[in-house]
């Protein structure tokens, strides 16, 4: 049976079409890579190549052959790899959680260190509420989240990885647009679009900041995600209050400024996962994203 390297040898030799420039391709001398091409010959029993004084051709056998050594090697290298990876402790898949407005900074920094530093783990994401992924969680769907602060489940461990300020989101064309930091209480009576209780952390938030500050704003709209919210003040509908990090999309025909809703407010993503969790992989990714704020 042929080996590899002498499949190596012959495909460098059909490529060049010449023994001295395929040795040096190889970084062998030429003789050694000659007898590498008769031995395999002699085990298939063809001539693959035709060979004068001042020409190297291949056969027909040779041409037949070349396509499948090509994919045998190939082959290779794919078992190699996918042995090694194997091989590698922190390999495997792991089932991720998130909620929406992480993908404005913290998921695409998470993404792109993971695929640096952790090469061998296979990432499949999922778009799910902060709820949801307490939900997911319990019954096994996903591994690990990202996710607003919740009630967290007894058998749950949880660190908050992100932390940032609020927004003020308004169109070009509102007078309070040329304002560098608008107040809180600027908003009262103002056309406002809210987060519904479906976005439980940052409406609760909202709300407690308001009572604080004695103010009312006019709400005219619920929704659940900054994306919709903001695309509802680029209208003209309304202004609204979003996570900091919202300013990271593109919007047109609006501003954000940066607005202070309590000396300890906050926005925040927690690292949310289940303490008997078992997959190998899991550690790996789990300290990663404990170190990336």
């Amino acid at each position: 049976m042929f080996e590899l390297s002498q499949l190596r040898s012959f495909v460098a030799v059909a490529s060049e079409l010449h023994f001295g420039r395929a040795a040096k391709r190889l970084h062998i001398t030429q003789p050694p890579l000659s007898r590498q091409i008769q031995t395999l010959e002699q085990t298939l029993k063809v001539a693959l190549f035709n060979r004068t004084s001042r020409s190297v051709e291949l056969t027909s056998a040779g041409r037949a052959f070349l396509a499948e050594a090509r994919g045998i090697l190939q082959r290779s290298e794919v078992a190699m790899k996918i042995a090694r990876e194997a091989a590698q402790p922190s390999a495997g898949t792991v089932r991720v959680g998130f909620a929406a407005a992480s993908t404005y900074d913290y998921l695409p920094r998470l993404v792109r260190r993971a695929r640096t530093d952790l090469p061998h783990i296979e990432l499949i994401f999922e778009e799910l509420s902060s709820v949801e992924q307490e939900e997911a969680l319990a019954f096994g769907r996903i591994d690990i989240g990202v996710a607003r602060p919740v009630s967290v489940h007894e058998d749950f461990d949880s660190a908050c990885v992100y932390r940032s300020g609020f927004a003020l989101a308004l169109p070009v064309e509102h007078h309070l647009a040329g304002r560098r930091r608008p107040q809180l209480a600027q908003i009262h009576r103002e056309p406002f679009i809210m987060y519904s209780t479906a976005g439980r952390f940052m409406h609760d938030v909202l709300i407690g900041a308001f009572r604080a500050a004695g103010v009312q704003p006019n709400f005219v709209q619920f929704m659940s995600q900054a994306q919709g919210i903001v695309s509802l003040v680029s209208t003209g509908l309304g202004i609204a209050i979003v996570p900091e990090e919202t300013r990271n999309a593109c919007f047109d025909n609006v501003v954000l400024r940066p607005i202070q809703l309590g000396q300890s407010a906050a926005t925040e993503f927690h690292v949310v996962w289940r303490r008997d969790n078992r997959n190998p992989a899991l550690p790996s990714l789990r300290q990663l994203m404990l170190a990336l704020n």
